[in-house]
């Protein structure tokens, strides 16, 4: 059998599907180093906050980096994304598999065939998703360590996987909003102008 055979009855061999792949892993795996790294970083630098509102310079306050406006604050997540859903790890954990697990079966399904802005959404998905897994794996917890906000109005701590999985939801959600315009291929021609 030749290639050009395999290759039409299995796109996923096809050159387009493997850039898609490599772009798809290459983004998760970025987004996995990045974040463990830094987490590393500022959990060997810093210390975790307990009092997020005690002024700078003080015990258990955060280390400002943009003045009050981006701090350090390394904080324990033993919860969901921006700490909802309480104390629940190995939920979550489990929950995780399943994510990751939907997160590549859909690239499969769908991302090799869409726009390529949904193979960078999946792609920075599954990395956060596997990020976060690794903390919760290895210490029941996840490291958030960035603070943002205006004086005391404070967002809610998060790291560089949440960062990567909110862009993938804003990316997913343009996809959801732009629909047919993002679709590969050739546009449908007009319709021609009724003759007089």
């Amino acid at each position: 059998m030749s290639l050009v055979t395999q290759t039409s009855t299995r796109p996923w061999l096809s050159p387009a599907a493997r850039s898609r792949w490599a772009l798809f892993g290459g983004l998760a795996a970025l987004v996995i180093v990045a974040d463990q790294i830094s987490k590393a970083w500022v959990v060997a630098n810093f210390k975790p906050v307990t009092a997020m509102l005690a002024q700078p310079g003080t015990d258990g306050a955060p280390t400002e980096v943009i003045g009050n406006w981006v701090r350090i604050a390394i904080s324990h997540n033993d919860g969901g994304i921006f700490g909802l859903l309480g104390s629940s790890a190995f939920l979550l954990g489990l929950a995780s598999i399943v994510v990751i697990a939907f997160i590549v079966v859909y690239q499969a399904r769908q991302g090799l065939i869409s726009h390529p802005i949904l193979t960078v959404a999946l792609g920075l998905l599954l990395g956060g998703a596997i990020g976060n897994l690794i903390d919760r794996l290895r210490l029941s917890y996840v490291i958030d360590w960035v603070d943002m906000g205006i004086k005391d109005w404070r967002f809610y701590t998060f790291n560089v996987a949440d960062s990567a999985i909110s862009t993938a939801i804003v990316l997913l959600i343009g996809i959801s909003l732009l629909g047919d315009r993002l679709a590969p291929g050739p546009k449908p021609a007009a319709p021609e102008a009724a003759s007089h």
